[in-house]
């Protein structure tokens, strides 16, 4: 059974297809197919050849629809690669309970180690991104917090979480390195103006054709606060040589690695990636001996 199968929120292509009928009747005729590769926190169908239904599966993402909506097109122009194209905004109705979104489809395959045979161009291209994305104006932006998962914010909302990690990996990991590593994120902070973060850069929301990065998807937990959250592809996809390009590439300072180091350790410990966790440990000791 694939997750479009499974009914997940009262999802389904004919709920896509009502809702259409209802609202955007110009679209109701158009073929409607899910895609292949989706996430977890809202359904995407493909509408024709040229746009996208996405349906949050949850209350908690129906507030990435609206700021979404509003700013992915203020950014889009000072971006080096295409991101979603807003093109309209559902109401609920149909029974389903959210806002909902219209997008631009955008070509392109998702990001793994197979279709990139240069890492470390395809570091640059993404350090490339995130140095852009932090230089466009966050005047009146959505400071990070709950919308963003608080990605964006100080790692320490997710204290209590990543102690308790700890404790239950205690015998399968080097605990107290561990630890180290999340009290020198807990103990720095971001003291400049806020710049404008994805919160999200992995390899699910990474498009690429022939080799390079062609575009970046799924800005819902995006914002403006502290960008250190956008350097932890780093340690879960980058390695080696090209580990080293990107992290010469996106030109962060020594703390703001830091407080990356500890968004990757929370995330890996809460989700037992046993090998994301050496890797950030390593990291850690190289950089700090």
């Amino acid at each position: 059974m694939t997750e479009h199968q499974d009914g997940r929120a009262g999802i389904s292509a004919d709920l896509v297809r009502r809702l259409l009928a209802d609202q955007f009747p110009q679209w109701a005729d158009l073929p409607i197919t899910p895609v292949k590769i989706d996430g977890w926190d809202n359904r995407t169908y493909r509408l024709g050849d040229e746009l996208t239904a996405r349906l949050p599966t949850h209350l908690a993402y129906e507030a990435a629809v609206h700021k979404e909506h509003r700013w992915l097109p203020a950014l889009t122009p000072a971006l080096p690669v295409p991101i979603p194209e807003a093109v309209a905004k559902g109401e609920p109705g149909q029974g389903y309970p959210h806002h909902w979104a219209i997008r631009r489809w955008i070509d392109g395959s998702t990001a793994s180690l197979e279709n990139i045979p240069d890492l470390d161009a395809f570091a640059h291209d993404i350090a490339s991104f995130i140095l852009a994305l932090q230089q466009c104006d966050a005047t009146g932006g959505p400071l990070a917090g709950e919308h963003s998962f608080y990605r964006g914010a100080p790692p320490s909302h997710y204290d209590s979480e990543t102690v308790d990690a700890l404790a239950t990996l205690k015998d399968r990991i080097d605990a107290d390195l561990a630890r180290e590593v999340w009290d020198a994120a807990l103990a720095s902070s971001w003291d400049r103006p806020p710049v404008w973060f994805h919160g999200d850069i992995a390899h699910g929301n990474l498009l690429v054709q022939d080799g390079r990065l062609s575009a970046v998807i799924d800005f819902g937990t995006s914002g403006v606060g502290d960008p250190a959250c956008d350097l932890v592809i780093a340690f879960n996809f980058f390695s080696g040589s090209s580990r080293e390009a990107f992290r010469s590439a996106v030109q962060q300072d020594a703390e703001t690695w830091a407080r990356a180091r500890g968004w990757a350790l929370w995330k890996a410990l809460i989700t037992e990636n046993l090998p994301v966790v050496e890797r950030v440990l390593d990291d850690h000791v190289t950089r700090t001996q």
